[in-house]
Parts: structure tokens; sequence; C-alpha cells
């Protein structure tokens, strides 16, 4: 434990303290050169190894606070929190987070101000903090983030003997926590990110992969034509730099002469925009019809003119050529966006999958590429925010076979959480998707990479100046933009391609919400394996092992998580059956509906069925042994469960789904759901009975399986409920 200062100590000396007076920095930074804690702004850059970090985030300014009270205190506790581990309370904060615990501690601190008329922590006393955590309800704040903001309040009394002044002088809340404090629910360990519903990743994916799939080209291709064509205007530019403006603006309608030649010949119109921006529209002369205006950045790159720098040389002034243009536009006609590059056909539609592209157009769905790209990446990878917008160009390795075919798919990225700021390499086993994801990023990701000097596959695309370098936290924004385009290229009001929200608005996606999403299908919908190679054609069993398993980042913890959360739900969808009437079948139907009536016997008034969280706890123990299987579910014990039987080698006890003899084994209980897969099964058998040229000894097998499918249909019938007790064990092991 480091003692920041004391309260003898000087305050010159304090100012002459380093931010960070320990700790990694990046390369070539010199902690003497670090800002110091009485500079008016501090930049902890020189701590934060993630690339795509904003610079707004590691940066706290304390000019702006008015209230030099209040700026000193920010400066003690921001300094303390930095500096001070306090073993079994707090780690010290990272660089990278001390904006938001600035805007956390100012929060208070301002509260603190508005109820004693000046900053004073002194008097602060707990009904003080009493008035500002209901303050927090009152504002409507989730206890999750009230429990965050009441942190600082702990801090600041854990931290007194690191704090000059700045400190409490009472312990808040004892013998609580925040979580208490907020009234939030914190169990350890527990994920409280909201899963995106089935509803909308299912086409968000789908959405996403064909952006990458197959309008990628489309969108990359027009990229190239876009730069090819402003290299020609450049060269043009510098070769008649030096000439007489006239003679330069005859070569310029000659150019356009040129190009307006090669559209009749092509059967085109004079490009227009395919969209109005800023509310700008031009009325076609012939038909009425209200359209975009004319694109005349298409035509000037063709006719070798940068109206931007040369406003007098801007073809749509008298001295341009409105005439020609007009003329043209009457004699041809007008074409959406103008660009050259094709437009592939939508594989669903068999129909251009837009209008051509304009030099808008492609810089909003290369944005929208991106965003694509990312939904592909970080939902099919399991990799986290962090994780993925560290990758680089090359992060991608083929592991191949000596014939050449393709094993795996690995990414090389850095690993934070956990690692103390500074991240550790680690390698993400991924799938073909992610990979040709990976492919597209690599191109899309070149053009502004070069120009800004960074190989980050995640760069901010636009070239606008005073631009940021990474995409960062902006790529949320980006993500809900691609959402709404999708809704508004390919759907309608009443067929959105992405459906609303269960709150009936329109789903908002944050990038914590991929990874929580895909490891719940991964061990849950239905199980592992089975739910990859169902839900994700694409995917194989090695990518879908490769997730739990391959890297450092903590994904296969989080995929056990999830899978003890589905264990719960899905005793819980076990329960509300039986309380409808449902049925069980196989050997341990006795054994689960017994528990099951339990339960709901353990109510606590008749005819009340416990609430949730009770019901929870009651069947957790049940909940725990339950693994969802296509023919029938197992609530594993192994020491009956007759898969283990086939094992030869001695391992960690689980149950293999794929031996399961669901007729035979006293872990195997058969639900209604089961009902197609079995149903499938007797339809099947009964078709080859038709067979006449059938041998007998197969047709005496098939029939009896027929016998064998329909006394489990029998079982599971809809009607009365499973016998529980007083059934005689010879009539409950039946089948």
């Amino acid at each position: 434990m480091t003692a920041i200062a004391s309260q003898t100590t000087a305050t010159d000396d304090r100012d002459a303290l380093p931010v960070l007076i320990s700790g990694a920095l990046r390369p070539g930074f010199d902690r003497a050169d670090l800002s110091c804690y009485g500079d008016p702004s501090w930049d902890l850059s020189p701590g934060v190894f993630r690339d795509n970090a904003r610079r707004c985030h590691v940066t706290v300014h304390f000019g702006g606070i008015e209230d030099p009270a209040i700026a000193d205190a920010l400066r003690q506790f921001l300094h303390a929190r930095l500096n001070t581990d306090l073993p079994g309370h707090r780690r010290k904060l990272e660089p990278a987070a001390v904006r938001g615990e600035a805007n956390r501690a100012l929060r208070f601190f301002n509260f603190v101000k508005a109820e004693l008329g000046r900053f004073d922590l002194s008097p602060v006393d707990q009904p003080l903090v009493d008035r500002f955590a209901r303050s927090l309800r009152t504002a409507g704040l989730r206890p999750v983030a009230a429990a965050d903001l009441l942190r600082v309040i702990f801090d600041l009394h854990e931290l007194r003997r690191h704090l000059p002044t700045a400190r409490l002088s009472f312990e808040p809340w004892p013998e609580r926590n925040t979580y208490s404090v907020a009234g939030a629910r914190h169990i350890a360990g527990e994920n409280r990110t909201p899963r995106i519903p089935e509803e909308i990743i299912t086409p968000l994916l789908a959405w996403s992969l064909r952006y990458v799939t197959h309008f990628s080209g489309d969108i990359l291709a027009a990229r190239g034509e876009l730069d090819r064509l402003e290299a020609r205007r450049n060269r043009l530019l510098a070769q008649e730099a030096g000439l007489d403006p006239i003679i330069r603006r005859a070569r310029q309608r000659r150019r356009l002469n040129a190009y307006i030649a090669t559209l009749r010949r092509q059967g085109r119109g004079i490009p227009i925009w395919t969209n109005s921006h800023n509310g700008t529209t031009r009325t076609d002369q012939r038909t009425g019809e209200v359209t975009p205006p004319i694109n005349y950045h298409l035509m000037h790159l063709h006719a070798g003119i940068d109206a931007q720098s040369e406003p007098a040389m801007h073809l749509g002034l008298t001295t341009g050529a409105p005439d020609l243009i007009a003329a043209a536009i009457d004699e041809l006609g007008t074409e959406d966006g103008g660009m050259d590059t094709p437009i592939s056909l939508d594989p669903t539609s068999s129909l251009p999958w837009r209008p051509r592209f304009d030099a808008k157009a492609l810089a909003l769905e290369e944005a929208m590429l991106q965003a694509a790209a990312y939904v592909v990446c970080a939902y099919l990878s399991g990799m986290r925010d962090s994780e993925l917008q560290a990758m680089q160009r090359g992060c991608l390795q083929v592991v191949r076979a000596e014939d050449g075919a393709i094993l795996r798919h690995r990414i090389r990225s850095i690993a934070y959480k956990g690692k103390l700021g500074r991240g550790e390499e680690a390698e993400w086993v991924t799938i073909a998707p992610v990979a040709e994801a990976v492919a597209v990023l690599e191109q899309l990701s070149a053009r502004a990479g070069r120009a800004r000097g960074t190989t980050t596959l995640w760069p901010v695309l636009a070239l606008r100046v005073n631009t940021k370098t990474h995409v960062s936290s902006e790529i949320v924004r980006q993500l809900n933009r691609f959402r709404d385009h999708l809704n508004d290229r390919f759907g309608s009001d009443i067929a959105p391609v992405i459906p609303l929200g269960p709150a009936g608005v329109p789903w908002r996606i944050t990038t914590r919400q991929f990874r929580r999403t895909i490891a719940w299908h991964i061990a849950n919908r239905p199980f592992g394996t089975i739910a990859g190679m169902i839900q994700y054609k694409h995917a194989s069993v090695a990518a879908f092992e490769g997730y739990a398993g391959s890297s450092r980042s903590g994904f296969r913890g989080e995929v056990e998580a999830q899978r003890a959360l589905g264990q719960i739900d899905d005793i819980l969808v076990y329960f509300d059956e039986r309380q409808g009437g449902a049925r069980l079948g196989g050997p341990a139907a006795y054994r689960v509906g017994a528990a099951l009536d339990d339960a709901a016997d353990l109510s606590p008034l008749p005819a009340m069925i416990a609430d949730r969280a009770r019901l929870r706890t009651m069947l957790a123990s049940l909940a725990r042994t339950l693994h969802v299987g296509p023919l029938a579910d197992c609530f594993f014990d192994p020491a009956t469960a007759l898969c283990l039987n086939r094992i030869t080698e001695p391992g960690p006890p689980a149950p293999m789904i794929a031996m399961c003899e669901p007729v035979r084994c006293p872990n195997a209980c058969i639900a209604e759901r089961h009902r197609p897969a079995w149903q499938r099964g007797a339809d099947e058998a009964r078709a080859l009975l038709c067979e006449k040229r059938l041998p007998e000894p197969q047709r005496v097998t098939l029939q009896a399986e027929v016998a064998r499918i329909e006394a489990v249909l029998a079982q599971i019938a809809p009607g009365a409920a499973t016998p529980a007790c007083g059934v005689a064990g010879e009539e409950r092991g039946r089948f």
C-alpha cells in the first residue's frame, strides 16, 4: 500500500508529483515527462495501452471546474485512486477509466455543495449521504448505475489515510455495500448485460453476413473507382495549373462532353445524388418529379475540377457548363448515383441490392460494412470489444493441412480484462465467416490506415480534418445506425428487417451484448455444438469448441455461467409445463415429476404458485443436473448414467448426449417438445415398411421400432399429468 501524501505535505510538494507514480508506461514515454499533480489538465494516455482509447476518456481538465475547492478535492481523490491499492477493497484505478471516475466523483461533490451552500466534506454526515442515495433513485437511475455512483462515497472513507483533506470523517452505511444501499441485487459472477433477443440477432447476423459476403465486393470496388477518379483529377489539375483559365475551362468542357458521350453509348443518364442532402432538391423539367440534386461532384471528377479549392470552376455556374448539362438531361434523363461500379444482385430478391453509388452513398455504405463486420466478428468470435478493437492488420492466421485444406482460423489480439491495463497477447480460434470479415476489414481500413499511419482494423473511415484515429466507442452509435439503415433500405414500417425490441422500441445494441448472447446460444440453444450446427450452418463443431477453450480471455467461464443460468430457465419451463398438465415420459419421469410437484406444494398459500425467485432456489439442485438433448433431456446422475459405461478413459463425469439411450437410462426424461423428433423417426420407419422388397428381418426390426416410438409418444400425449407418487415402480419405468 503506497501513501500518496500526508496532511502535513505542502501543496507545492504535491503539485510536483507525477500523476502516475508507478505502473507501466507505453514505450517511448518517460515518467519525468508525465502530467503532474498541479497541472491544469492531466493526460494519462502514456499509461493507456489500448490504441482505441479515446483521448477525452484519458484526460481530465480541472480548469473548467468553477469551484477551486471541488477541483482540489477531485485532484486528491483521482491521484489516490490511480496510485493506491486497498487490499480487500479496491485495486488501483486504470488510467483508461479516469474520466468516468472523475464524472462520478463530481456528481457527489456538486451535490454536497448544493446541500451545504459551499463545498466542504468535513461536515458531511450519514443523513446527507442518505439524501444523495435517495436523489439517485428519484432521478430514475437503475439500481446498478446508482451503486456505481455510491462507490465514490465508500472510497472517500476507505482512502482517508491517503487524502490530505478530501475525506469523510465517518464510515458510511456500516456493514452494507453499494448494492444493498442502492437496492441492486448483486450475485457474484452474474452477467447483467442483456442478451440480444433471438428475433433480433437472427436477422442482424444474417444481414451482416450478407454485407460481408455479397455486398462488400461492390463497396470496395466503388472505393477503388472513386480513388482512381480522384487521382486522375489531381493529375489533370497539376498538369493544367499554369494555363490560362479560359484554356482550362475549354479543356474541362471537352472532358465533360466526352463523359456525356460515354453515358450516351451506355444508355445511361446524367448522375443525380441518391438522396437529397441538406434539404436540396431539383424538379425534373419533363416530368415535374422532385428528385435529389444533380451530382456535380462526380461530373467534376470526370472533368478534372476541384470545386472545393476553386469554387469559380464549378460547372453549375453560368461560366461553367449548365447548357451542356441541361441538354444532356433532356436527351438522356437522369440516373441515381452515377458511378460506374456495377451493383450485384441480392441473393434473396435477385434484384440489385442498391442503386449505383455516389461519393456520399459510398461513405455511408463503408461505415455500414464496418458495422456489419463488427457484428460478425463480435458475435461469432466471443471476443470482448477491447480485444476486438485491438486487432491489427495481419492478425489472422490460417492453419492448413499438408494438402492445403484449412484446419483452423486463428486471430491474434490483446486481452485486457484482468491484465492491469497493459494487456497480454491472446489467440482465438474462430470460423470462416469471421476470417472473411477480417479480410474485408483489411481492405476497408487500408485507406484510412495509410492516411493516419495506423495498422488498426478499426479506424474512423472518414478522412475529415480533426477526426479521431480509432472508431472506439463510436462503434455503438454506428451499430444502431446500421440497424436503422437496414430497416430504411431493405424493410418497411409494416415489416422492418430488424424488429422492435420487447419494449416496443428499437433494440439498442451495445458491444457487450454480443459476447453474452453467443455464450448463451453456445450453452443453451439447445446445447453447445448442436446449437452451432443448427443455428449457424457455416460454423463447424471445432470452431464452437474453440470458442470455449482457445483463448485466455475467460470465455469458457462465461459459457459455463450462461449454461448454469440456462439450466435454471429450462427447469422453470419444465415447472410451468407441469403446472399446465403436461406429461413426462422416460425412466426419469417419476423422479423429475415428483421434484416439480414438491416445489409447487411448497407455495406460501394454497392455490398460489411460489414466486419465480423462490422457485429458482428450490429447483436449483435439479437444474444443475439438467442437460437438454434432441430425443430426451438428461437429469444427470453419474452413478446410473448408461452413457458413462462406454467411456474407457477416466475424466470428469459428464453426460454424453450423443450416446444417450432414452428408453433405458434412468436419467432420461422425455417431454412434449421432443415429440417432433420421435414422430419423424416413426414416419421414416413407416415409409420404409411400405417397401415391398424389404427383407423380413428388417421388416420385423422396423415394426418393433415403430412400436417402441409409439409407446414413447403415448407417454407424453397431452391430457393427464404423469403419475406421481404411489405408482408402482414397474409402471413408472415401463416404456
